[in-house]
């Protein structure tokens, strides 16, 4: 009413009281968010996984190579079956270049010695390969190695895995080597063991419960709709293949930041005259997924630690 003088109401009067003109509604500032901080580059630990795939194998020389080339050194390895043999080798502190002369040097019956025939349980014993690493490597055990290093097989009794960390580098990379009825099971410390394939592929899970932050992981195994099935030998191998892709899809999925797979698809896993190629692939293959190790790499280097360590 006139004269009452009463204050005006709604959004006017709050105007009014705010000293805006009438009719201007009050709103107050939206609180200033914090700069985003900025998180330091931290050192990744890095691991690799390197996976079986018997003649192959030798694709993993040229990952390890390339990767060498690009700056990048792994901290600690781990290897299934043919992957064991080079991750021991890698990790006793040969780098590429000379794994690469020792392989193309290497004679194939050196590492092969025939079981006696209706008397084994396998067409070789493995001895001479057990022998073979344990010469070029001067006898050093497992926990000696220059880097850490983890040998992966399979309990023939429980068909659970093992981690071999400690122990004689050349019998441990045998048993992870055993492929079954090929080899002769290795015994160690009263059980049988046989080829770490069986339970893990590619051992990116092992590789990180040794404390990697970020694995890469070398898939060197065919696929199935295009592996080499000319002799018994590449029929067990394409066995092999077919009965561990879920166990791998699993494990490369959930354990492997990148995964490395060079094209080996003409080489079958008795070719060892083929050796050259599959180290040419395995540097190709690096040299085709450097983009993606470089940005991965990148970012986990910039991640939150309980990130990178978290699977």
């Amino acid at each position: 009413m006139p004269g009452s003088g009463a204050p005006g109401t709604g959004t006017e009067g709050d105007a009014g009281r705010a000293g805006l003109p009438p009719g201007t509604a009050s709103q107050s500032a939206p609180p200033l968010s914090p700069p985003a901080a900025q998180v330091a580059p931290h050192p990744v630990r890095i691991g690799l996984a390197l996976g079986g795939g018997a003649a192959r194998g030798f694709a993993h020389i040229g990952v390890i190579k390339a990767l060498e080339a690009h700056g990048i050194h792994a901290d600690l390895v781990a290897g299934t079956s043919a992957g064991s043999v080079v991750a021991a080798l890698y990790a006793s502190g040969m780098n590429g270049l000379q794994m690469n002369k020792a392989a193309l040097k290497l004679d194939e019956a050196s590492i092969s010695d025939w079981a006696m025939p209706f008397r084994s349980r396998g067409l070789l014993k493995g001895a001479a390969l057990e022998n073979y690493l344990n010469t070029t490597l001067g006898s050093r055990k497992i926990e000696q190695m220059r880097m850490p290093l983890g040998i992966v097989a399979t309990d023939l009794q429980t068909g659970e895995p093992i981690l071999f960390q400690r122990g004689n580098t050349g019998q441990a990379v045998r048993a992870s080597c055993s492929v079954p009825s090929i080899f002769e099971p290795v015994k160690i410390g009263g059980h049988e063991y046989v080829d770490g394939g069986l339970v893990s592929p590619v051992p990116a899970a092992f590789a990180h419960k040794m404390g990697a932050d970020f694995v890469i992981a070398v898939d060197i195994s065919s696929r199935p709709e295009s592996g080499v099935t000319s002799s018994s030998f590449d029929m067990l191998m394409q066995t092999f293949t077919i009965m561990g892709q879920t166990i791998k899809a699993y494990e490369l999925d959930k354990y492997a930041d990148v995964v490395i797979r060079p094209n080996l698809a003409k080489m079958g896993g008795a070719d060892f005259a083929d050796r050259n190629a599959a180290i040419l692939a395995g540097e190709e293959a690096v040299q085709a997924a450097w983009p993606e190790i470089q940005r991965k790499l990148a970012a986990a280097r910039v991640a939150p630690v309980d990130l990178t360590s978290a699977r």
